[in-house]
């Protein structure tokens, strides 16, 4: 990792170290924990013939402000694997995977349904730590790095889901729709033209704060 992406990785630990310590937040605290799961993600490039979504994962923090019995709000901090799986045969068959590597982090409005579940609404900010592609085609295989020049640094877009609890556990699905064009170059566009990224998540939940 480089420098500026450990000194963006600091500032937002930094960031939600400050929050969770603050005694308005610590008064209206509701929850403090950890969660991770799977990512489907794709991106829509408009000159691919077809493509399927791309398995990851995600992993990281969570807590609850200003919580009350029927309202919260969500902010998370997530390493996050996306991508893309592409194929284009323009020329030659080319099977493409994007792997980008982000850090995320949603905000999110917290509908509490009782004690059965949440409905989470809001969006997030990525902030992209690394890419790379890994290729077949009729002549070649290999995985290159791609240059963070070639791809917007920064992604933001939209972000809905339900959890349902089982305790201090939650399980959940979410779906995060990025509103963001991913190409940073011109020789970036001409593979993913004004593509946007989407992501679909299954997770787990603990809460770690005793009530």
């Amino acid at each position: 990792m480089n420098t500026r992406n450990k000194f963006f990785s600091v500032i937002l630990s930094i960031t939600l170290i400050c929050i969770s310590n603050h005694p308005l937040a610590a008064q209206t605290m509701g929850q403090f924990g950890i969660k991770g799961g799977l990512n489907a993600s794709k991106i829509y490039i408009d000159n691919t013939v077809n493509g399927n979504a791309l398995i990851g994962f995600h992993a990281g923090v969570y807590g609850q402000f200003f919580s009350s019995k029927s309202f919260a709000i969500q902010p998370e901090l997530l390493f996050s694997t996306k991508g893309y799986k592409a194929q284009y045969t323009e020329l030659a068959i080319q099977d493409i995977n994007y792997n980008l590597n982000y850090l995320d982090l949603p905000i999110l409005a917290v509908f509490k349904l009782g004690d059965a579940g949440e409905i989470h609404l809001g969006g997030y900010a990525s902030y992209l730590l690394s890419a790379t592609i890994s290729y077949e085609t009729n002549l070649a295989t290999g995985i290159n790095k791609i240059s963070k020049d070639d791809l917007k640094s920064f992604d933001y877009g939209l972000s809905g889901g339900l959890g349902i609890n089982f305790g201090r556990f939650q399980i959940g699905g979410r779906y995060n729709f990025g509103l963001v064009s991913l190409a940073g170059s011109d020789a970036a566009k001409i593979l993913l033209g004004n593509a946007k990224g989407s992501c679909t998540q299954l997770y787990a939940s603990f809460n770690m704060r005793s009530h």
